[in-house]
């Protein structure tokens, strides 16, 4: 759970969260047991209001920038302020998309 601890830990010290969920979905995928590759993050913030999708995307993958380069395989964000979040999703976010397969070392290796 190193990465999922890292991916917490900077989120956290980023933003200053109503709600934070890091889920790790690797073991839906093919990948050796134990592997910290596949990710879902929830995170509500006041720090998201005003921006458009595409811009809190770019903070949070700014953010994790080293961890994506490294070691994460697919990272699914769902990033709400929390009115959007108490209007539409309070209950549950939606699922995180189908991995198409493969990771980097699969591909480094060819």
């Amino acid at each position: 759970m190193i990465i999922q601890n890292e991916i917490e830990r900077k989120l956290l010290e980023a933003f200053e969260t109503q709600h934070l969920e890091v889920l790790n979905e690797s073991e839906k995928h093919n990948v050796a047991p134990g592997s910290e590759s596949h990710f879902k993050v929830t995170i509500v913030t006041d720090a998201f209001a005003g921006l458009r999708l595409i811009q809190r995307h770019r903070q949070v993958n700014e953010l994790l920038a080293d961890e994506l380069k490294k070691d994460i395989h697919a990272l699914a964000l769902h990033t709400y302020t929390p009115q959007e979040w108490y209007e539409y999703y309070s209950e549950e976010p939606p699922p995180s998309p189908r991995c198409l397969g493969g990771s980097k070392r699969e591909k480094a290796s060819l």
